[in-house]
């Protein structure tokens, strides 16, 4: 017999099995960027989601950057509704490889060492070593090492900023303002 209590109490249930649920996957989701921060010496941004469902399947190299609002998938459930099954597949990044903002990494992808993912890129496909791929879907557009030969050239002409120029350091007013002039007619390079 249905009751009031037992729909209450099923309700209840069904909450506290989800806040559970998703307590256990933000614990399992801390412990794996803190394990890549210290051991791996990997970057990871604010709002990173590496898939909480198959952590096992992500693989990331040692002294990677993955910024802002980057989301590493190893599972896709667009086929769900129709096959009955959703499609996983590994995920791989090389080392000294940078994951530009907002990017998506979708399963069955690897991204090769000293590798550039620019932001807002949908990685579909396997990206090799020493390239810089971008868009939607992400295309190779050129090599990291052309890209940074031209940028070392770039910072002969353009200004070069230290530490003190950040929020972090209290920048002055004075610097944002010659910083802002600085910069009117190109970009800088901060360390």
């Amino acid at each position: 017999m249905i009751t009031i209590n037992n729909i209450f109490k099923n309700n209840i249930f069904k909450h506290v099995l989800n806040l559970t649920t998703f307590i256990n996957n933000k614990k399992r989701d801390y412990f794996f960027k803190q394990k890549l921060i210290s051991e791996k010496k990997c970057f990871i941004g604010s709002n990173v989601v590496l898939d909480s469902s198959f952590q096992w399947l992500i693989s990331i190299g040692n002294e990677c950057t993955i910024t802002n609002r980057t989301i590493i998938l190893a599972h896709d459930a667009s086929t769900k509704k129709h096959l009955g099954y959703a499609k996983v597949g590994k995920v791989s990044i090389g080392d000294k490889t940078f994951i530009g903002a907002g990017s998506i990494i979708l399963p069955g992808t690897q991204i090769g060492n000293n590798v550039i993912i620019g932001a807002g890129s949908v990685v579909t496909k396997n990206i090799p070593d020493n390239s810089i791929a971008v868009g939607n879907p992400a295309i190779v557009i050129g090599s990291t090492s052309e890209y940074m030969n031209k940028h070392k050239l770039k910072m002969e002409l353009r200004p070069i900023y230290e530490n003190d120029w950040t929020l972090e350091s209290e920048i002055t007013e004075e610097k944002k303002e010659i910083m802002k002039r600085e910069l009117e007619s190109g970009i800088g390079y901060i360390i």
